[in-house]
């Protein structure tokens, strides 16, 4: 079954051991913030820094395991029809609204969303990791370090399946930001697929 999730809104549910998730971009150029937590114990929970320690890189695709926090895989990517994604940028927030964007009345954004999402879980905003960033696209520059946010290379249909290594509480969202997806809120798709 394909589950929708509005533009600028998150939503968060549990995947087994072994069942993998599809998420998809619908329409094309939407980014999806994802985060993950050991269902069994949530202070375990997905970390960037431990992923770019034991890959030596920081863009993640097929065949890639994602690290915890705990130093254990939590999931692998199976598949990806894009091949780029971020892990580098936090969830973007009514802060990243205020400050980047001098929004007065700024969005909740993808970490407002994540946390009420999460909170039936009784995972905490301060507790929530560094995303990994589906299908947002973040060049770095070689010699000086400089992030740029340009518009994703999804194109409607694009998806990305991982698959859990162990019992996981997933956040899933679609970005409220307004240059991660290229001045356009769109909806997020996913699927939960059996384990094989």
């Amino acid at each position: 079954m394909t589950n929708n999730i509005p533009p600028r809104s998150g939503t968060a549910f549990e995947l087994a051991a072994g069942e993998r998730l599809r998420v998809i971009d619908p329409q094309g150029e939407q980014v999806a913030d994802l985060v993950a937590f050991n269902r069994h114990d949530t202070q375990e929970m997905l970390s960037n820094g431990r992923t770019f320690d034991y890959l030596s890189k920081i863009f993640l695709s097929t065949g890639d395991p994602v690290y915890s926090n705990r130093s254990r895989i939590l999931f692998d990517i199976v598949e990806d029809t894009v091949g780029r994604h971020d892990f580098l940028l936090t969830p973007c927030s009514a802060d990243t609204f205020r400050i980047i964007y001098g929004h007065e009345h700024p969005h909740r954004g993808c970490f407002g969303n994540l946390a009420a999402a999460l909170e039936p879980y009784g995972i905490q905003p301060d507790d929530i990791p560094t995303a990994f960033n589906v299908f947002m696209n973040v060049p770095v520059d070689g010699k000086t370090g400089a992030l740029t946010v340009e518009p994703p290379l999804s194109r409607a249909g694009d998806h990305l399946i991982i698959e859990a290594r162990m019992d996981l509480i997933i956040g899933l969202t679609a970005c409220s930001a307004e240059q991660s997806n290229n001045y356009a809120f769109k909806p997020i798709h996913y699927e939960i697929l059996p384990a094989r």
